[in-house]
């Protein structure tokens, strides 16, 4: 029981995190990230997905991406979740008559009987959403509980910067350090060592990287 408590504490806490980080700012989150977050069109390409199918993106913050991958498969199943009520009134607004479905958790403990009314999803994809979570593997493993057998689970986040000029990775990681953004080898690694991995694709000289796990029938 402690444990419990101790858990939604925890997701409590960050949710007003990220609902006093985001209040405003979600008004220019869109336009602003584009500068930065490279690699997202490319992810949701790759991704398997057409009219029918089940998608989930964790942390979908305003729904760009869910409503640019509707546009791209017309008849996708789209559902979205995420920790931030703010964000989650972007999405809604953005979305506005279109069918996408929207609910507020963690994704460590996301419970999509309850929130979407289906047990699991054939592709769910984080989109620069580890980089966030001190604790990303739960995160993950959540992700594959979710995904149906057969299906996929994309990620796209920021490399470790290796290759990027110093100067260039200085200002990049102060500047993610403010939006609680920590960029961290091991995701990508861990990643990688997992059973799965489809593809795997480099974005702009190590500055992002996508990666594809199927899982087995």
């Amino acid at each position: 029981m402690a444990s419990l408590v101790e858990a939604q504490a925890t997701a409590s806490d960050a949710a007003h995190r990220m609902d006093a980080m985001y209040r405003y700012q979600r008004h220019i989150y869109d336009l602003t990230r584009k500068f930065y977050l490279f690699g997202r069109d490319r992810l949701l390409q790759l991704l398997p997905v057409e009219a029918g199918t089940p998608v989930l993106e964790m942390g979908c913050g305003t729904g760009r991406n869910l409503l640019k991958l509707g546009r791209m498969r017309p008849g996708a199943e789209l559902h979205g979740m995420d920790i931030s009520a703010e964000m989650l009134a972007t999405a809604r607004r953005m979305a506005g008559d279109r069918h996408v479905a929207l609910a507020q958790a963690t994704a460590q403990g996301l419970d999509a009987e309850a929130l979407f009314g289906r047990p699991d999803f054939d592709v769910i994809y984080f989109s620069y959403v580890l980089s966030m979570i001190p604790d990303w593997q739960p995160a993950v493993e959540r992700a594959w509980e979710l995904l149906a057998p057969g299906g996929t689970l994309g990620i796209v986040d920021f490399a470790d910067q290796a290759n990027v000029a110093p100067w260039r990775r200085v200002i990049l990681l102060n500047w993610l350090k403010l939006f609680s953004v920590h960029p961290r080898p091991e995701i990508q690694r861990g990643l990688m060592c997992r059973q799965g991995v489809a593809r795997i694709e480099d974005v702009m000289d190590g500055y992002a990287y996508i990666i594809l796990l199927k899982k087995p029938i």
